[in-house]
């Protein structure tokens, strides 16, 4: 049974490995992207694709990097992750080289409680001394003259200087426009996607893997350039209107870049 379950392990490796590095490859993304975005070091990346059973630990860790990798690039695994058992992995035992003395043992035991005697008394009996002989502080009051008012007199208002007329101060009910509605660019994620925006200036602005609910907007001439993995689970608005990233997208990616004037732009490969 035991050997069953070692054999089915590399395959199950191997098959997932290749294609989530074909769809990485046709998405065009590089091993440090994947790497970055799902916080997995890039020599995991690496063994994932190679699908070595020996480098990727125990395998209900794998199943969980492998299931992120493909929601990240929109590949659906979990036949293959079905069909393959979990082995456990027992702990290793962890055995002691070292001994130490029991005249040592002893010692630090002491120094330790040493030390702790030593800083208790520096803290308290400074405290101790300070209690002993408190020291009065003079406090200055300033006294500002009040001159009582006349007992049912109202405060008297100061009339305005002949030739002004007070403008009356009205709140404005208008209402305020949104963030979203002065947006020249809105990205609304319906599901998991990575996703990388770079600035008009070269900085980027976004990079990372965003969830279901969460939404980025920017202004007129902030963006140059956008990606967006797993495509299909974002909705993409340009000055409140809906955008088909069909034109923009390639194995469920999208790239495109913003044009002065606001326009959508593909990426040319």
């Amino acid at each position: 049974m035991m050997g069953s379950s070692n054999d089915t392990a590399p395959e199950m490796g191997a098959s997932c490995g290749v294609r989530l590095k074909q769809a990485r490859e046709q998405a065009g993304l590089s091993q440090e992207e994947v790497a970055a975005s799902l916080k997995i070091p890039l020599r995991g990346i690496r063994q994932l694709e190679s699908g070595d059973p020996s480098q990727l630990g125990a395998p209900v860790f794998v199943r969980g990097q492998l299931r992120s990798y493909a929601r990240l690039l929109g590949v659906d695994l979990e036949d293959q992750l079905r069909q393959s058992p979990v082995t456990v992995v027992a702990p290793s035992e962890l055995v002691s080289h070292t001994y130490t003395p029991r005249y040592r043992h002893v010692f630090e035991q002491v120094t330790r409680r040493a030390i702790y005697i030593v800083l208790t008394a520096a803290i308290a009996v400074p405290v101790w001394l300070a209690t002993r002989s408190p020291h009065q502080s003079t406090v200055q009051s300033l006294e500002v003259p009040v001159t009582p008012a006349t007992q049912g007199e109202s405060p008297a208002i100061k009339p305005a200087p002949a030739g002004v007329q007070r403008t009356p101060l009205i709140a404005s009910m208008a209402p305020i426009p949104s963030a979203s509605a002065q947006a020249a660019l809105s990205l609304n994620f319906t599901g998991d996607s990575w996703v990388q925006v770079v600035g008009s200036n070269g900085t980027t602005l976004e990079q990372g893997l965003l969830g279901a609910g969460q939404q980025r907007s920017y202004g007129a001439g902030e963006v140059s350039r956008v990606v967006l993995g797993n495509s299909t689970a974002v909705e993409v608005r340009q000055a409140g209107k809906a955008v088909d990233l069909t034109p923009f997208s390639r194995a469920n990616v999208a790239r495109f870049t913003l044009s002065s004037d606001g326009s959508l732009t593909p990426v040319a490969d």
